[in-house]
């Protein structure tokens, strides 16, 4: 690769990945990915390109759709899965400049994409996280314009939470040091205060690490779940951002992610990711005791 073509797409990386991994909810595979797309860029006949950024836009969001289909064809996951965890000031995705790109790569958003058609997750993450026109959607998927506005309409139908009543980050960031001091601490009283009475806590172990197998759901059980856990092993933790939000890497047996949804001033759903495998590229390690 010429140091101009390296420059070309250096430029554009950080829009790649984060394409990429909202795309498919892995650091590794979004790496991939870009890698891939980067291998075909170097081959091309560059004077027919007139837009290189929409020209790698589109070979990486075709990439990342064969990857989707082929990983949901062959992969029987053991227990819930949940996507990787980013320290994104320290992963170089795209600038998360908006609420909608917060949001996109968030956990919920990211764990609720996986229930959507692959040409329907795709057609969101272009229209929403990068705000591109349906025209240019549509060239990218082989689509009709009105199609691809179908499929988002009908995407970000299901994707859609309640933000009327979302916290601030300042408060969302108070909101779980309290729920981590308090499960540490064993106050089941305070635990229960800051959970939705239908709150879902999900736990990712992929098989490689002791996880719930199932999501532990309501307030009560959610509570005493985290409460027994913190209570006999004492972990220290760091606060962090993941996934554009505040979180929490633990130490327990090994780093655990955490992060969750908040609905008004209460915990909504709670995000635990265990899987040695999705927490090796961190890059973190808690030394809070």
């Amino acid at each position: 690769m010429t140091d101009t073509t390296a420059a070309e797409v250096q430029r554009h990386r950080p829009m790649l990945l984060g394409l990429a991994y909202r795309m498919l909810g892995s650091t590794g595979d979004a790496e991939d990915v870009v890698q891939d797309a980067y291998l075909r860029w170097r081959e091309v006949d560059r004077s027919a390109v007139r837009e290189p950024r929409r020209y790698l836009s589109r070979t990486v969001t075709r990439l990342a759709l064969d990857r989707l289909r082929e990983r949901r064809a062959r992969e029987r996951y053991v227990g819930p899965w949940l996507p990787e965890p980013v320290a994104t000031a320290a992963w170089p995705l795209d600038p998360l400049e908006t609420v909608e790109q917060r949001d996109s790569v968030s956990t919920a958003t990211l764990y609720l994409m996986e229930r959507l058609d692959p040409v329907e997750r795709a057609v969101f993450v272009l229209r929403s996280a990068f705000d591109l026109p349906y025209r240019e959607i549509a060239d990218i998927l082989g689509r009709t314009p009105e199609h691809c506005r179908q499929l988002h309409r009908r995407a970000a139908a299901r994707l859609a939470g309640d933000r009327r009543f979302a916290p601030s980050r300042r408060e969302h960031a108070v909101l779980l040091e309290r729920f981590l001091v308090a499960a540490r601490e064993g106050d089941l009283a305070t635990l229960r205060s800051l959970l939705h009475d239908d709150v879902v806590a999900w736990s990712d172990g992929g098989g490689r690490a002791r996880a719930a197998r199932n999501p532990v759901r309501g307030g009560d059980r959610v509570a005493r779940f985290f409460a027994g856990i913190h209570t006999r092993h004492r972990p220290g933790y760091e606060l962090v951002e993941l996934n554009g939000a505040p979180g929490a890497v633990i130490a327990l047996n090994g780093p655990q992610a955490l992060t969750f949804s908040v609905a008004g001033d209460h915990i909504s759903a709670v995000f635990l990711v265990v899987n040695p495998e999705k927490l090796a590229g961190l890059g973190l390690l808690p030394s809070a005791t």
